[in-house]
């Protein structure tokens, strides 16, 4: 009978956990479909009940990160791509990399940004977004806007709490679409972002420069489903409008399942009444891609707008369309680099100087979706930032702006709103009179391996030698100053484990930007036999990803330390020495820590290091720093103690 009950007990336990794991299967189907249809708020949540119920995976973290981020979540959204990274380094795509350093910049945390996206400039090549990262080593900086020329100010009579966005000019009024609840029962929700479906709106500009309360535009262009961005032609009799492909009553879907945008076009039908037609799509709209965002240009010839189409260079690029004198469409054109980027271009505005302004992510900028400003008629195409306080670490979208009036209006999802995208007004100042500033900026490497050095400080002195600003280098070891022009500076850099250098600076008479680069010898005065370089040259853990020896790039990092040291003294020889702490099989562990010395070895033989300079051995667990051992109670920093790479200096 014992015998029964123990067979049967084991086969209740096989049982119960075949259906646990067949349940959370079910679980994980279900949260790939919802994030397949978009329904990202759904599958957020499915995807984090799994992970509640200990079921951890690349595509789990990867699916919750990406539906926070194309939410525009950015804090959330960090979060779970730094588990990504941490967890799943070696099977995270370039893109992923790109866009935690865009999260980490929405939150204002630079220098991690920095570090995430020297991994992305290294690893994606030719990408244009990592040569904008390489060419321009301080890219918060934006070039052309030196002084803030705008005032910003929220409009409250316009938002709500919900979203609210996309404004449009149309005959002293502004069109704008919202997700706002105005109390009808037959609301759809939309499961993108758990709000309701976006209508356009239209709020009336007042003398005194207050707008009215927002009233629906005509229902022959609102539907169930949403509606955003029109922009109107001249005349004001026709305009053009994103919507969801809704056609004949139905709500189409592409052939993966998904509703895509389309423009759609309406026309006046009575000026007053404000009614309109029937709305009818265009035909340059692809059923199986989105086309969204129009944007007439000042002569009504042109249709500016963004899709994902075949033919774009990122995620959605801006395109043109030219429209005949019988309203007939040309072939859709793309608009190309520099002004489309491998990340999300969209939101077009054409301005009545025939400036292009339109808000994207693939350019380096201050988190999430900035606005840039290019004429594309030029014969030189440059894109600049607009800059704060235009541009903020949130999402920053939809401009327009009256030229001859210099204000305009713009979306934003910055937390000083009331939902979760608002409408802001703008107003340009007068530009004062130009400062002659010279930047100067640079790198703080050592002066063997050319890497940077992250802990140095910098200092500016004046001509009396007077200590005028100190900073700190970011994670790729830049420093920058803004000077007075013609006049004399020294900029010193220091660092623990480095000799002091200092440089002079005779700033031009003109405004200009100087590079000043700086090596720093590093420091090895007392270094002797039995000595380990990870103490002195006071490295951080060398980590490896779980059950691996692969060197990580954080590891790289301080590796270039060791290596610096090497050449700085050609005579030393040093025994790299891995080990581990109590945990798992005692083999095991010996097998892995030597894997792991043999690897660093071989990683700092292949940066120009002799052979017969270097040796590695794993000791596993055999010499703990503690008492630690294999049935001790210990806490993880306690572990972590003996988890440890040393570097053993044999001969000098």
């Amino acid at each position: 009978m014992k015998g029964f009950m123990r067979c049967a007990f084991v086969l209740v336990i096989i049982f119960s956990a075949a259906t646990s794991a067949n349940a959370q299967q079910g679980k994980l189907a279900r949260a790939s479909k919802k994030f397949n249809q978009l329904a990202y708020i759904d599958a957020i949540e499915i995807y984090k009940d799994l992970v509640a119920e200990g079921f951890k995976s690349y595509q789990v973290f990867n699916k919750i990160a990406e539906a926070y981020y194309y939410n525009g979540k950015y804090s959330q959204a960090q979060e779970w791509y730094g588990k990504l990274t941490e967890s799943y380094a070696d099977s995270v795509s370039d893109e992923h990399y790109f866009r935690y350093a865009q999260t980490l910049r929405a939150i204002k945390e630079y220098d991690k940004s920095d570090e995430m996206m020297q991994i992305f400039a290294d690893r994606s090549g030719n990408d244009f977004r990592a040569k904008l990262f390489k060419e321009n080593p301080d890219y918060t900086k934006v070039e052309g806007y030196r002084e803030s020329y705008y005032t910003v100010n929220m409009i409250r009579e316009m938002n709500s709490r919900y979203s609210d966005f996309g404004p449009s000019y149309y005959n002293g009024q502004v069109i704008f679409a919202s997700a706002r609840d105005t109390g009808s029962i037959t609301r759809r929700i939309h499961k993108w972002n758990n709000q309701p479906f976006l209508d356009l709106y239209k709020s009336t500009m007042k003398e005194d420069g207050s707008m009215s309360p927002p009233s629906r535009f005509h229902r022959k262009v609102n539907t169930i489903f949403h509606e955003s961005t029109p922009t109107f032609t001249k005349d004001g009799k026709t305009m053009y409008f994103t919507r969801n492909n809704f056609t004949d009553g139905d709500f189409v879907k592409s052939s993966d399942g998904i509703n895509k945008l389309k423009i759609y076009k309406s026309r006046l039908l009575d000026k007053e009444k404000g009614s309109w037609s029937e709305a009818v799509e265009v035909s340059f709209n692809e059923e199986e891609y989105a086309t969204a965002h129009p944007a007439l240009s000042a002569d009504g010839k042109t249709l500016y707008f963004s899709s994902d189409r075949p033919g774009s260079v990122g995620l959605s690029d801006i395109w043109k369309v030219a429209i005949s004198g019988d309203g007939s469409f040309g072939e859709p054109v793309n608009l190309g680099k520099p002004i489309n980027t491998e990340g999300r271009d969209a939101f077009p505005f054409m301005s009545s100087t025939g400036n292009l302004y339109y808000a994207s992510d693939g350019y380096p900028g201050l988190g999430g979706l900035d606005i840039f400003v290019t004429n594309p008629s030029s014969e030189e195409i440059t894109v600049a930032s607009l800059g704060e306080p235009i541009n903020s670490s949130a999402d920053d979208f939809a401009y327009i702006v009256n030229d001859t009036l210099k204000t305009g209006f713009f979306s934003s999802s910055r937390n000083q709103g009331m939902g979760s995208d608002d409408i802001y007004r703008f107003k340009q100042k007068e530009k004062p009179e130009p400062r002659c500033d010279v930047d100067v900026l640079g790198f703080i490497t050592d002066a063997v391996t050319k890497q940077p050095i992250t802990d140095a400080k910098v200092q500016l002195m004046n001509a009396d030698n007077e200590v005028v600003k100190e900073v700190d280098v970011n994670a790729r070891g830049l420093y920058r100053f803004s000077l007075v022009c013609s006049e004399n500076y020294v900029i010193r850099a220091t660092s623990k484990l480095y000799y002091a250098k200092e440089v002079i600076v005779i700033t031009p008479a003109e405004p200009e930007t100087l590079q000043k680069d700086i090596e720093l010898e590093l420091r090895l005065t007392e270094v002797g036999v039995g000595d380990d370089l990870a103490k002195l040259l006071n490295l951080n853990p060398i980590y490896f990803d779980y059950n691996k020896s692969d060197i990580r790039p954080d590891a790289a990092l301080e590796l270039t330390k060791v290596i610096s040291a090497m050449k700085q003294v050609p005579d030393m020889v040093i025994s790299v020495r891995s080990h581990t702490d109590s945990r798992g099989k005692d083999d095991y562990n010996l097998s892995l820590s030597d894997r792991r010395a043999k690897s660093t070895v071989a990683y700092i033989i292949s940066r120009g290091i002799d052979a017969n300079r270097i040796s590695g051995q794993g000791y596993g667990e055999t010499q703990l720093v503690n008492s630690c051992n294999n049935n001790a109670d210990c806490t993880e920093e306690q572990h972590q103690l003996n988890r440890r790479s040393e570097f053993i200096v044999i001969t000098q």
